[in-house]
């Protein structure tokens, strides 16, 4: 099989990007070749730049032009799109263009806590404010729905009554440094 070049789409800190940029660079089923960020400040480009990934900013209204994002997209190679922790709902015509070749990851088990306006701490705070016992990441199909594509795998952590939001936060964070990669690549193993 030949390796699938990887777009990573990420909005904040990459730290979901840089831990995928380097599982790939000793995979053989792919590797990342360009992060895509919506946001000209976000430090996930700080990050491309030091692991000398190429990256580009696309703006949410530029998103919205497949003229503007299918030409770097094609550039690269991109056979499989990864969202990272990238807001900016995914138009239609991506969709169309990656058919069970672009995923999410949320930090909650879906369907919980999932929907517009649910991220990051403010799925943490939803998950402690419901006084839960356990709490994770989900990898899912992106579809047009927010956070409403198939679920691929979820991981799960348990949660004390003592967890603040900043540990709730934490332990799902390990479950994503540990299995987001993981998952990505039998994904990319299972494609024809």
């Amino acid at each position: 099989m030949q390796s699938v070049n990887i777009a990573v789409f990420a909005s904040g800190s990459g730290s979901n990007f840089e831990n995928l940029a380097r599982y790939f660079s000793h995979s053989e089923k792919g590797r990342v070749v360009l992060l895509v960020c919506n946001k000209p400040d976000a430090y996930a480009l700080e990050r491309a730049c030091n692991l000398g990934i190429d990256s580009a900013v696309v703006t949410k209204a530029e998103l919205q032009q497949p003229e503007k994002v299918m030409p770097l997209l094609r550039r690269y190679g991109v056979g499989f799109v990864v969202l990272a922790g990238f807001l900016p709902l995914i138009p239609d015509y991506m969709i169309d263009a990656f058919p069970q070749r672009m995923v999410n990851i949320h930090p909650s088990l879906l369907p919980k806590y999932g929907g517009k306006g649910m991220w990051g701490h403010h799925v943490h705070e939803a998950v402690k404010a419901a006084g839960e016992t356990e709490t994770g990441m989900t990898v899912h199909w992106v579809t047009p729905q927010c956070d409403g594509g198939d679920i691929i795998a979820q991981r799960r952590v348990a949660l004390s009554p003592e967890d603040t939001v900043d540990d709730i936060a934490q332990k799902e964070h390990v479950l994503e440094m540990e299995h987001f990669p993981k998952i990505i690549e039998e994904l990319l193993d299972g494609l024809g």
